[in-house]
């Protein structure tokens, strides 16, 4: 062989081996990251990472938990010129390459070479997909050769719309945000669908740099962002030079959006989520679970309204605690400052924070958040802005505006119903609401607070209250069993008792501080004689009593052993308390409240749904009667399946709903009697102090409970009741809550008779007796003649009979 020949072997050779090496050295590669690389199959049934989201019954937002806001959407739900800005951001020959972009990858690799470092991947969407579900965010050689071949894989197998709903669901966006619709709700706060082509521009362009070029962060930069994004897509046609130059004017008009809440429940969605953790674990707040709950979105937000109205209405009566802080300055010189300060501090119950701009006789300007200045006239809340001094005394009515405030005054305003600016102060006094579907126990609105962002504490669950006279019912339902009726007479007179376990002597008395003598117990009832019900529980029995009050719900253990509990000594919770009272509304049946009604998974199927045991008021009674005085011979036939629990004879069940009938008509809460509806019962519960007020009352098969009280358990004022603070935020939500609703009165039972006696003794009227009344007894314990020596138709506790006017009197 010629030398020649033998060169040009050579050359042949190193030729090959040159163009060989390129092609081992990917194989190379290839059979070494390819063991490791993922299955692409998993993208066909992935799983995104979606908060929990909590909904009333109707289907309204009342919460959302989880790390990552995101709410996945189907790529043909999205407007086209959406995704095409998208493209023209990230990678307008998405539909033409096979997942890699040759001349991307060559722009970057030449960056590589001329800095020394990795600038830009040269990513395509394709490529940016299988780094974000598969590959971490590390920028080296290894990882984008991975992303190479998982990008190639990918285009393999998934369609481009595939692959392009599944990077528009992914990518973080900033601020919580993942995927373009939960952007454009944090943002903007509208879906994707509704924003303008400059509004998709600026979102188009946050994957490049979510967190620090957001329109938040950093307008400016996302303002450019957003242009050069608009100057892409009119060069690739998409838009139209109008188009463009209107996009180009508009104000970018971004502002941090937190979860849209269609309804004001926090209070309940903290409990919802504190029942899903139980239930699944820390999995909720990723794995896209939506939980309904009972309440009613209506009737909630009228709940919030009247516990906020009633409280502010408290806080007029009792002064202008003044301003929240005295900033100082003048308009001109410290706006800037103001409106700093303005920005930082929250909204607390509907009440805007605003610092006074410019003072006049009887008017003032003031400055809002957003940087308005808005009057406030004399007559909307300066009038009545007198200085608070104590719970009890307030100070001198303002004659001039400077009597109440000064400029540079941080004050709260809000619009009245006339839709003018008005001054408010945000209530120390805190109360809370609750009404439950009398017959299962569900929640229907639920409120735990003045504002869940000014305390998270839920009043309803946790705060441990004394009900005061609100506890009555109880003892006079265990007096009815024992032998009482509501004709018994009992003399409200002084009464001393002396206890080993006492620093002094205990003499209870009457709210009014008078005693009224003999009183039947109907009487003593609806006008909430203190000294009647110590008696009656002193005949009783504190033990009797204690035990029958638990088939109220009531702990035994947490009850005073002692005569006091005649009042309402012991704590109790609102939710207590409302499922007690709706023994009384539902005719004898012990519910259980609950808030969740199903649980969804990501998919739509329903993995829980709340089946309560449900109270039957028209079944037959099975507490307490003969079987042949029952409706149904084989009663236990005719009760349904998954009934509550039956815990008190339907026949006193009936005579103690005519005695709270009696609270609203003629006694504490005789104001609520202007609804207009015969079937309402309740009571109202004031403690010494008083510290405490409530009204837990019950109507057309709804039944609620409002409390209202200080957190630091102080007194609220000598003239505050139950009547006065508890009562009308009750009678102002059940003005809604029972719009629509029949009345509903319970059946009188077999075994009840209606007879005439005298209103002064309790004893049968003679015929001729022009007052007589008609009053209910059971027909076993039934009242005797005008003229008997001895008290009516009792019996002492543990059956002894012939309890004696001396025990009563």
């Amino acid at each position: 062989m010629s030398k020649f020949s033998r060169f040009l072997l050579v050359v042949v050779w190193l030729l090959l081996g040159i163009c060989a090496a390129p092609i081992l050295l990917g194989s190379a590669t290839f059979l070494y990251l390819s063991p490791n690389l993922p299955s692409v199959d998993a993208l066909r049934d992935v799983q995104l990472q979606t908060p929990l989201r909590i909904y009333t019954r109707d289907s309204e937002l009342i919460g959302e938990f989880g790390e990552m806001r995101r709410t996945p959407v189907k790529l043909a739900e999205l407007p086209p010129l959406f995704i095409k800005a998208v493209l023209a951001a990230e990678d307008d020959s998405f539909f033409h390459h096979h997942g890699v972009d040759v001349k991307s990858l060559a722009r970057a690799a030449s960056q590589l070479l001329a800095s020394g470092h990795i600038q830009s991947g040269g990513s395509t969407i394709t490529m940016q997909v299988a780094k974000n579900y598969f590959l971490t965010q590390e920028r080296t050689f290894a990882r984008k050769f991975n992303e190479i071949l998982l990008a190639l894989q990918i285009e393999h197998e998934l369609a481009k719309e595939e692959i392009l709903e599944l990077y528009l669901n992914k990518i973080f966006l900033g601020n919580r945000a993942y995927g373009v619709e939960a952007a454009a709700e944090v943002y903007y706060g509208k879906p994707i669908g509704e924003l303008s082509i400059a509004q998709w521009a600026m979102i188009a362009g946050l994957p490049k740099a979510p967190s620090s070029n957001n329109p938040i962060a950093n307008p400016e930069r996302a303002t450019e962002r957003r242009d050069w994004i608009l100057g892409r897509m009119l060069s690739l046609g998409y838009i139209d030079k109008s188009q463009y130059d209107a996009a180009l004017q508009e104000a970018l008009g971004a502002s941090y959006h937190g979860s849209v809440l269609a309804v004001e429940a926090n209070h309940v969605a903290e409990m919802v989520r504190q029942e899903m953790l139980e239930k699944y674990g820390p999995k909720i707040y990723t794995d896209g679970y939506v939980a309904y709950t009972t309440l009613d979105g209506k009737l909630q937000r009228k709940a919030i309204s009247t516990v906020r109205e009633g409280l502010l209405s408290y806080d007029v009566r009792h002064g202008y605690r003044g301003p929240e802080k005295k900033l100082g300055g003048s308009l001109t010189a410290d706006k800037t400052a103001w409106m700093r300060r303005l920005r930082a501090t929250p909204v607390i119950g509907g009440l805007l924070p605003a610092v006074v701009s410019n003072i006049e006789a009887r008017s003032a300007n003031v400055l809002l958040a957003n940087g308005e200045i808005v009057a406030i006239n004399w007559e909307n809340g300066l009038d009545t802005a007198r200085r608070f001094i104590d719970e009890d005394h307030r100070g001198p009515a303002p004659q001039t505006t400077a009597d109440i405030f000064a400029v540079g005054d941080l004050i709260r305003v809000r619009r009245n119903a006339k839709n003018e600016w008005e001054l408010r102060g945000i209530p120390v006094l805190e109360s809370a609401l609750i009404s439950l579907n009398a017959d299962d126990g569900a929640v229907l609105s639920l409120v735990g607070g003045f504002d869940f962002r000014q305390s998270k504490f839920n009043r309803i669950t946790q705060a441990q209250r004394q009900p005061g006279s609100g506890f009555k019912p109880f003892i006079y339902t265990a007096a009815l069993e024992h032998g009482f009726t509501a004709a018994t007479v009992v003399n409200d007179a002084p009464i001393v008792f002396q206890d080993e376990g006492m620093e002094a002597a205990w003499r209870p008395e009457n709210d009014t501080g008078k005693f009224y003598g003999p009183t039947p117990l109907r009487q003593a009832l609806f006008k909430s004689r203190n000294v009647v019900s110590v008696r009656v529980l002193q005949q009783l029995g504190v033990e009797t009593a204690i035990d029958y009050v638990q088939r109220f719900g009531f702990d035994k253990n947490a009850i005073p052993h002692n005569l006091s509990v005649a009042l309402g000594s012991l704590s109790v919770t609102p939710m207590q308390m409302a499922r007690a009272f709706a023994v009384f509304a539902n005719n004898g049946y012990l519910i259980e409240p609950h808030v969740l009604q199903r649980i969804a998974d990501r998919n739509g199927a329903i993995i829980f749904e709340a089946t309560p045991p449900t109270a039957c008021s028209d079944c037959p009674n099975t507490l307490g009667v003969d079987p042949a005085l029952l409706v149904d011979a084989s009663p236990a036939e005719a009760i349904p399946p998954n009934t509550a629990p039956q815990v008190l004879d339907k026949r006193y069940v009936f005579i103690m709903d005519s005695m709270l009938r009696d609270v609203v008509a003629r006694g504490t809460a005789e104001a609520a009697s202007s609804l207009g509806r015969s079937d309402m019962a309740g009571k109202t519960g004031t403690t010494s102090g008083p510290v405490d007020t409530w009204f837990t009352g019950y109507s057309g098969g709804v039944v609620t409970s409002t409390w209202a009280g200080f957190d630091q358990n102080k007194p609220m004022g000598k003239d505050e009741y139950g009547a006065t603070v508890a009562l009308p935020i009750w009678m102002d939500f059940m003005r809604v809550a029972l719009q629509g609703k029949a009345e509903r009165h319970l059946r009188q039972q077999p075994g009840v008779v209606s007879l005439r006696i005298d209103p002064r003794t309790g004893l049968r009227a003679p015929p001729e007796m022009a007052d007589a009344v008609f009053e209910f007894f059971t027909e076993d314990n039934l009242p005797g003649d005008e003229g008997a020596e001895s008290a009516p138709g009792l019996s002492a506790p543990g059956g002894a009979s012939g309890m004696s006017e001396h025990d009563l009197f």
